[in-house]
């Protein structure tokens, strides 16, 4: 009887959260499903991650990025729409506007960082018996990173805005939305810019360093301006957030620097490396779900900031996994799928859904753990927790879900069928 009555009283939670499990569910159908796509695109840039050395470890921080700012943009957003502040337009001076004008410098920040960075992680991790000059230069990385994330942040920041404008008309959650959606947008519009930009600096390598430097001044005038604007939000949102976003961003490049040292498994299986994106942007959508959930209801009032989950957290931590279990099978079986029909290498069946869920409901675990406790953490120092939870939560997961996907990998042996 006492089992029974939390279990009805869930039950209960669940049937009224009916609208937002259908909108979560079809959110995160669209994102496994873009994110199939970006995971196709990764694996035939194979020859360019071979020819250019170290571009793994940019790949997931770019990719990652785009979904830290432009997920906490729409975070913020639909705590906006929520709390009845948000006005669909861009006008200057305008909710919307001045919260993406936040996002806009941020991006540019965020570029310049990752390029420079990306360069040293490379040398640190590269075989020495390889030879540092085996590593792609600091100029190289520069262009691919600011050059493609900048192309790639336009499509994404503008799906974003476009989003919460469509949110806001149709009455979507869009703390449930936004999230899945701006990941897999983000996969589908970063990764063939971040190709572009790779190509370029293949086919230009004299110009690469006259464009590395031109795009770096304006990428560090941006960020000095928009640290030293009079806009209070714009300022705050900067301010805040830009910190945890390099933070992110170093974890990313730690994660891309995991996938570099197992980049011949994952070439020698193509279907892993198809699976790679999908499965790390849905651990980041079902952690920006819930921290975006949760930092709505501390907005609000409806929970407090308390060290062990209250009743309407664990309600949003059992929505999670049940959008768990099924996107995690969908991403397996689609990964897979993909794989026969391009005649890429793959594993079967059975072993890529294993895979899949098992790494997924390790990973799951460690996202609604992480969502939840640094969205409590920052709302406790006086941070919004839109600004700093979604970034850290997802920046994370990168690293602990492609932990989680390498140790399954190797656990299991796997190897191409056949």
């Amino acid at each position: 009887m006492a089992v029974t009555r939390p279990a009805r009283r869930l039950w209960r939670y669940l049937r009224a959260e009916r609208r937002t499990l259908t909108q979560g569910f079809v959110a995160l159908f669209l994102s496994s499903c873009g994110d199939l796509l970006a995971g196709t695109a990764l694996a035939f840039m194979d020859n360019d991650i071979r020819s250019l050395p170290g571009l793994l470890i940019l790949i997931p921080a770019a990719i990652g990025m785009r979904g830290n700012i432009f997920g906490a943009l729409g975070s913020r957003l639909g705590t906006g729409i929520n709390a009845g502040t948000f006005e669909p337009g861009l006008r200057r001076g305008t909710f919307l506007r001045r919260n993406a004008d936040g996002s806009w410098y941020l991006t540019l920040a965020t570029c310049l960082y990752l390029g420079l960075a990306a360069h040293f992680v490379a040398l640190a991790v590269h075989d020495p018996g390889a030879g540092s000059n085996d590593v792609i230069s600091i100029a190289a990385f520069v262009t691919i990173s600011i050059v493609g994330g900048v192309l790639g942040s336009v499509i994404v920041g503008g799906a974003a805005v476009g989003i919460s404008i469509l949110g806001h008309r149709r009455r979507w959650d869009l703390d449930s939305v936004s999230a899945p959606l701006v990941t897999a947008i983000g996969d589908i519009a970063t990764l063939p810019c971040l190709w572009l930009a790779a190509i370029f600096v293949r086919s230009a390598p004299d110009a690469v360093p006259y464009v590395a430097w031109v795009v770096a001044i304006i990428c560090a005038f941006e960020t000095v301006r928009g640290l030293r604007t009079s806009d209070p939000m714009v300022g705050r949102i900067v301010r805040e957030s830009l910190a945890v976003l390099l933070i992110a961003g170093t974890i990313d490049l730690v994660a891309g620097s995991v996938l570099e040292n197992h980049v011949n498994k994952l070439l020698a299986v193509e279907a892993l490396i198809i699976l790679v994106p999908p499965f790390l942007e849905d651990t980041n959508a079902l952690a920006g779900i819930l921290s975006s959930r949760i930092a709505s209801k501390l907005h609000l009032g409806l929970i407090e900031p308390t060290s062990w989950p209250q009743a309407l957290a664990w309600v949003d931590i059992a929505i999670n996994f049940l959008f768990a279990i099924s996107v995690f099978f969908l991403v397996g079986f689609s990964a897979n799928l993909v794989a026969v029909i391009l005649g890429k290498t793959t594993p079967g069946f059975v072993t890529m859904i294993t895979v899949s869920m098992l790494a997924g409901f390790l990973a799951t675990i460690a996202s609604c753990t992480v969502a939840y406790y640094t969205a409590i953490a920052t709302f406790r120092f006086g941070w919004d927790p839109d600004n700093t939870s979604i970034p850290i939560s997802s920046a994370v997961m990168d690293l602990v879900g492609t932990l989680c996907l390498v140790l399954v990998i190797l656990a299991l042996g796997v190897t191409a069928h056949g």
